[in-house]
């Protein structure tokens, strides 16, 4: 059953030019980071400085605009940066990308090299539909601080992603919680990549079709639908 997913009328009138693409994949085959999937994150670093020609990350007109938005429901955005914001950083690091496992490290190279959050989500563990809110305060966001599970809870107005067992991801794209993260032994996940006005809806839709090549490429035989791009515009 094809999973759903719902972005709250609140959210869709704080950013009128929201846009998310849904990639749903059954019958993956996930694993440890290999060559092949270090090399993906290698060229995306590349790419990414190729697009941006000298420029911070942050002076994109993509990232500009999630700056803008992260501001405007109370979030700093120079201290809790969206995700493709925080992997183009570390990708122009010395130290580069981080080695997760393949399909993380696939959907991180497509988020860097195009400059857009993507998130990967456990679709075995997702309990009822998705949806992207803002948040009354009330809810539950189960993380892991100093090595044991704690709860937080956001802040009243965030923006965040919640399943019916509570919060999978908080500020939007920024932080994901463990409960529903890709591992290796995931065999089926959602991919959702999300983009802003300027970014016109023709790239994230590339760059979805991307992403899907690639898993089609690591989990041969899988079962992988691209789902047309939902616009808050």
């Amino acid at each position: 059953m094809t999973l759903t997913l719902t972005v709250s009328d609140d959210v869709r009138s704080l950013a009128p030019g929201f846009t998310h693409v849904a990639i749903e994949a059954h019958g993956l085959v996930n694993g440890p980071s290999n060559r092949a999937s270090a090399e993906l994150l290698d060229d995306a670093a590349r790419r990414l400085a190729l697009r941006l020609g000298g420029r911070a990350p942050h002076e994109d007109p993509h990232m500009a605009a999630w700056r803008a938005t992260y501001a405007a429901f109370g979030s700093k955005p120079s201290r809790t940066r969206n995700s493709a914001e925080a992997l183009a950083k570390r990708a122009l690091a010395d130290a580069g990308l981080p080695r997760v496992n393949l399909l993380v490290d696939l959907y991180n190279a497509v988020s860097v090299a195009h400059l857009i959050p993507v998130g990967g989500e456990d679709l075995d563990r997702i309990e009822g539909g998705m949806r992207l809110i803002r948040a009354t305060g009330e809810e539950r966001f189960v993380t892991v601080a100093g090595g044991a599970e704690t709860v937080e809870h956001p802040d009243a107005g965030e923006v965040v992603w919640c399943d019916d067992a509570g919060v999978t991801c908080r500020r939007w794209n920024w932080r994901q919680g463990p409960r529903t993260r890709l591992t290796e032994e995931t065999t089926s996940g959602i991919f959702l990549l999300e983009s802003l006005a300027p970014m016109p809806v023709s790239e994230v839709t590339a760059a979805a079709e991307e992403l899907a090549e690639l898993l089609a490429q690591f989990s041969p035989g899988a079962d992988i639908a691209v789902r047309a791009p939902e616009s808050s515009a």
